[in-house]
């Protein structure tokens, strides 16, 4: 560890009185060394390994951004990009693999339960495309439902849009939540369960502007011919 890295997360623990081991010393350590990138890097491996927490990592690269460590603007940036690029991943995993395989792959891993697979899948069969927007913003859910997603070869620039856009929304939520609570950066995860429901309110109604958009483009091409 750097002598510089070490000064940050001695400033962290001072400030905040939390613990910086574990997932948080790993994405401070990051983002010491890498700066908004290494925070994209770190919710990549979030989505790749689910029982990392975004809950820890995006607040507190928005801590980062408040003492002035990284940009606020380019840690949203990076964030989205990693959220979009390990979503990829697992959408490749569940179209390579398929259903069956993906399963048994699973029940090899440690820390991720064949259960939180089986229960993305079910989202992803009950809401269609809307369930990778809104699933972007469900704990756990959130990466794995890329997985489904892969398995039916859902469209690929759709895919990518909207994991873009529900990735966007999360992040934003939790990056700026850290940035405005400062030394309490913490507090986020032990709220996130009452953040999600007012993002959760902010995809559905990105859905419905989505549909209206489509509704409108459809009409166009009608309305020309009449």
């Amino acid at each position: 560890m750097t002598p510089t890295n070490q000064v940050m997360m001695s400033a962290i623990a001072q400030a905040t009185d939390q613990p910086t081991d574990g997932v948080a010393g790993w994405a401070i350590d990051l983002m010491e060394k890498m700066g908004a990138p290494g925070a994209g890097l770190a919710v990549a491996l979030e989505n790749l390994f689910p029982p990392l927490p975004s809950e820890v990592i995006l607040p507190l690269a928005g801590f980062a951004a408040n003492r002035g460590d990284l940009g606020l603007f380019n840690s949203i940036l990076f964030t989205t990009l990693g959220s979009v690029v390990g979503a990829l991943a697992l959408y490749g995993v569940g179209a390579v693999l398929g259903r069956d395989r993906t399963r048994s792959l699973a029940a090899h891993l440690p820390l991720v339960k064949v259960a939180d697979v089986d229960k993305a899948e079910e989202w992803f069969a009950r809401h269609g495309a809307k369930a990778v927007l809104i699933g972007r913003c469900v704990p756990v859910v959130r990466s794995l439902i890329s997985v489904p997603a892969g398995v039916e070869r859902m469209k690929i620039p759709l895919f990518l849009t909207l994991t873009a856009i529900g990735s966007l929304v999360w992040n934003s939520a939790l990056i700026i939540a850290g940035y405005a609570l400062g030394e309490k950066w913490h507090v986020v995860e032990s709220s996130v369960g009452v953040l999600q429901y007012v993002v959760l309110a902010t995809a559905a109604a990105l859905v419905v502007w989505f549909v209206v958009v489509k509704l409108k483009a459809k009409r166009s091409p009608a309305e020309n011919v009449e």
